[in-house]
């Protein structure tokens, strides 16, 4: 446990060196939690592959990595890892995207979210969405502070990450935290990447066992089938997937497409026919840059 400790102060320190500043989403007590047991502590692993990835998360935060002044665009994304909901990989689907926007001069805003659990959680379904909620309610609140315009807030999500993505753009006037300001918590635009959308069809099992549990209810279900939930004020979307995806199956991007087609909502999706799952930004499959495809689209709606 000490290792695990000794590891994310490491971590977090690297971290600091990069990200302008890392910022607390709560003040004083974090809504719906429960009091820590005291062997929840946060942890850090490194994998095989040298990519971290973080659980037991119980203090949730946003990384704010902001381009150089000379680049910057004025347009802002809150990033949500993937994991399962068991995990974030904070690495791949976090700090790497940051780099990545912040080259296009994009302003990047990290997402370090409450994975559910009961023993910190008093509805471990709603804490993920409250976290996602809170972070879109302090990036549009201080978008002056860190030059970034409004109206230009975006959501992307990787694999569960996406799951959560998709819940903000469907569920954003379902507010799930205290907003006496009534800020708004709609994101101006989303960009999911191999997400989980469906808790009913093709569903990610872990996903939904770890966010729900295995006998939830069915109404529980639909509410998190992000796809039954589109409606014309969904904003637009740009989705990635690979037909051969053997962890989120393809059919998930495909329902929330037809779902934003039906509602006559903005959409883009790119779908490989090889990748499998969890590629992040590189799909070594194809000399085809995912990420390209993305500004271009972002650029013909006016997102930058």
């Amino acid at each position: 446990m000490k290792y695990f400790i000794a590891l994310l102060m490491i971590l977090t320190s690297s971290t600091l060196l990069e990200a302008q500043e890392i910022v607390k989403l709560y003040e004083g007590k974090i809504p719906g939690s429960k009091i820590a047991p005291a062997d929840y502590v946060e942890e850090a692993q490194v994998g095989n592959d040298k990519m971290t990835r973080i659980s037991k998360v119980t203090v949730p935060t946003i990384s704010v990595f902001l381009p150089a002044k000379e680049k910057a665009t004025g347009t802002g994304v809150i990033v949500c890892p993937g994991g399962g909901y068991g995990m974030l990989s904070i690495d791949l689907e976090g700090y790497e995207v940051a780099r990545k926007l912040n080259a296009a001069g994009i302003a990047a805003f990290i997402l370090k979210y409450r994975l559910p659990s009961d023993a910190v959680m008093e509805d471990k379904s709603s804490g993920p969405l409250m976290d996602v909620q809170q972070a879109m309610y302090l990036v549009r609140k201080n978008s002056e502070k860190w030059n970034v315009k409004a109206d230009r807030i975006g959501v992307m999500g990787f694999s569960a990450g996406g799951h959560l993505a998709s819940s903000l753009a469907v569920h954003y006037a379902d507010a799930k935290i205290p907003n006496k300001e009534n800020v708004s918590l709609r994101p101006d635009f989303s960009v999911l990447i191999y997400p989980v959308i469906s808790f009913t069809a093709s569903y990610h099992a872990g996903s939904v066992n770890n966010l729900i549990g295995k006998n939830a209810a069915e109404e529980k279900c639909d509410y998190f089938s992000n796809d039954k939930h589109v409606t014309p004020q969904t904003p637009p979307t740009f989705l990635v997937h690979a037909n051969d995806d053997g962890g989120v199956a393809v059919e998930n991007s495909i329902l929330f497409n037809q779902a934003l087609v039906k509602n006559k909502v903005k959409a883009e999706m790119h779908l490989y026919q090889a990748g499998g799952h969890g590629f992040g930004l590189n799909n070594k499959t194809t000399t085809d840059d995912w990420f390209e495809r993305l500004i271009n689209w972002m650029k013909a709606n006016k997102f930058l």
